[in-house]
């Protein structure tokens, strides 16, 4: 599969539906993956037509985060360092793009993919969907967006309970502690994300896109704080016998020598 078919774009009047397109892989990001979701949020951010975009997952699972068959390559050192920066590149374009983002959860949305729905600008949740980041539980640093996003949204205490336990959060409770807005029945997610989408589109653009930019300007500014440090200690976290661990229970090779 190409790249341009990982991720699939279409459009539906001035909204562009893009959808995350590995389900036989529960729309886990695999590198082929991170780099065609960057090069989608680019040409976005070049269309002139372009005025919202609905962000979902093909199957029943929005995002199952990072590809543990990624782990294996990580113990390179430079190959490290290249996919930890495309990590903090993937960030940076989605908290800039300026186009309005309604992610439809569709299913599970784990690790990156939860940072995906987070980094959008309304958040619709099918009533089957949970969000969960288990990064701590596989012996990692949650640095893909969790440390940057979830303080500011459900505060310091409920983000250290949610990020170190990495316990499943349902649908209505993630729109009660504020990492959704709405939930939606299963059937009507995608309608119900294209209408909000075209409501969006509708409004003078200028002024949706630079409210959005202005509130964005502080979860950018927390994103450079933070995000360099969250992806050192990151790559660091492949050096430990934890991640070994991990990968040995599903059958990957973590030996470096």
């Amino acid at each position: 599969m190409s790249q341009i078919e990982l991720v699939e774009v279409r459009s539906e009047g001035a909204v562009r539906v893009v959808t995350l397109n590995r389900p036989e892989a529960r729309n886990a990001f695999n590198d082929p993956l991170k780099l065609a979701f960057v090069d989608a949020l680019r040409t976005l951010a070049r269309d002139q037509q372009a005025r919202a975009v609905v962000l979902t997952g093909a199957g029943e699972t929005f995002s199952a985060g990072g590809d543990i068959g990624n782990f294996a390559n990580r113990y390179e050192f430079e190959n490290r360092f290249y996919w930890m920066r495309e990590a903090r590149l993937l960030a940076d374009e989605m908290l800039r793009c300026h186009l309005p983002i309604v992610a439809a959860v569709n299913g599970a949305a784990i690790g990156l993919g939860c940072s995906l729905a987070l980094m959008s600008d309304l958040v619709l949740m099918a009533d089957d969907a949970f969000m969960a980041d288990p990064h701590v539980g596989a012996g990692l640093v949650a640095a893909d967006g969790g440390a940057v996003l979830w303080p500011m949204l459900v505060g310091y205490l409920r983000a250290k309970e949610y990020l170190l336990l990495g316990e499943r959060i349902p649908a209505e409770a993630a729109v009660q502690l504020g990492l959704a807005n709405r939930v939606v029945p299963a059937a009507n997610l995608e309608q119900e994300a294209l209408a909000l989408a075209q409501r969006l589109a509708a409004l003078p653009w200028q002024a949706v896109q630079e409210t959005k930019r202005a509130i964005n300007l502080q979860l950018q500014e927390a994103a450079l704080r933070i995000m360099p440090m969250a992806t050192t200690a990151e790559s660091e976290s492949f050096n430990t016998d934890a991640v070994r661990d991990f990968m040995a229970r599903f059958g990957i090779d973590g030996d470096q020598s």
